[in-house]
């Protein structure tokens, strides 16, 4: 107790530059103040301030010793904050970014609701790279490897790309032999939002770059229903297209096929201590993991 007490008077003394202000800060006299700095330097064997009539300074000691305080005294009082929000239901308001084709996320969503009714989930999905501080989101989910060193990040699952088209579009056209086959069907191609690229589609011993063009779009969404339409063959991840496999909508190319898998994360911006709101969001989602992944 002396050594957290003496902590927080030097600090409050060199940051005031003054017995006197960080005394009163502190709800004590300046002489007590002064006696209290003498026996910290005195128990430490270092002088920490210079003193003068008219201000105190710190020595090159006083620097350093002032630096490790304050990390010590933001982090006592973060763990304070954290225990008392802790003990509080979790509620308020959570942005969360998902990617556009993440309904398979919904009864996750939905539970997660019923468990904690006083959060209000403000949903944006979306398949573009945001900026997950500056657009003010609390947690995103998406794919690839966590590359932002302000960002925390939990793994959620993994997903593979799949080849997917309408047994129609099979039936008019013929199922492809090999990935080399492609080159003489009709491909439907994901564009990046941001840069305008056409996403290379990962294919096993064949050039992406020599597959036709019959259509791009920057939603998956957009290529799914073109797909079920009959309209050609598309390359989307297998959690997008879950559904429409399941039901017979669409029908997958075999899985060797398409080399690339991937891993979804949960991202949120890196802090000392985390809201109970987004505590409880990412608990209850890493706990259930990404259903199938």
């Amino acid at each position: 107790m002396e050594k957290m007490s003496g902590i927080e008077l030097f600090a409050h003394i060199a940051q005031q530059g003054s017995l006197v202000a960080a005394g009163r800060q502190l709800g004590i006299s300046a002489s007590a103040a002064g006696k209290g700095l003498a026996r910290l330097e005195a128990r430490l064997g270092a002088r920490l301030v210079q003193r003068s009539t008219r201000r105190l300074t710190l020595t090159t000691a006083g620097e350093q010793y002032l630096q490790r305080c304050l990390r010590i005294l933001d982090e006592v009082e973060a763990a304070e904050r954290e225990l008392q929000q802790g003990q509080a239901a979790p509620r308020g308001r959570l942005k969360v970014g998902l990617p556009h084709e993440c309904g398979v996320l919904a009864p996750h969503l939905a539970s997660f609701m019923q468990s904690y009714p006083e959060i209000e989930l403000d949903l944006d999905y979306s398949d573009r790279l945001v900026d997950v501080i500056g657009e003010g989101f609390d947690v995103v989910i998406r794919g690839g490897e966590p590359g932002d060193s302000r960002l925390s990040a939990r793994r959620l699952g993994a997903y593979r790309m799949r080849l997917v088209a309408a047994p129609a579009y099979f039936a008019r056209c013929g199922e492809p032999a090999s990935p080399a086959d492609l080159a003489r069907h009709r491909c439907l191609h994901y564009r990046y939002p941001r840069s305008g690229k056409l996403a290379p589609w990962p294919l096993s011993g064949v050039d992406a770059q020599t597959l036709p063009v019959n259509a791009c779009g920057n939603t998956g969404d957009a290529l799914i229903q073109l797909a079920e339409q009959g309209a050609g063959i598309a390359c989307l991840p297998d959690f997008t297209v879950r559904r429409q496999l399941a039901e017979g909508r669409l029908q997958a190319l075999p899985e060797a096929w398409a080399e690339r898998r991937g891993t979804l994360y949960l991202l949120w911006p890196s802090a000392p201590y985390l809201p109970p709101r987004l505590r409880a969001f990412i608990d209850f989602f890493a706990e259930r993991g990404f259903p199938g992944g």
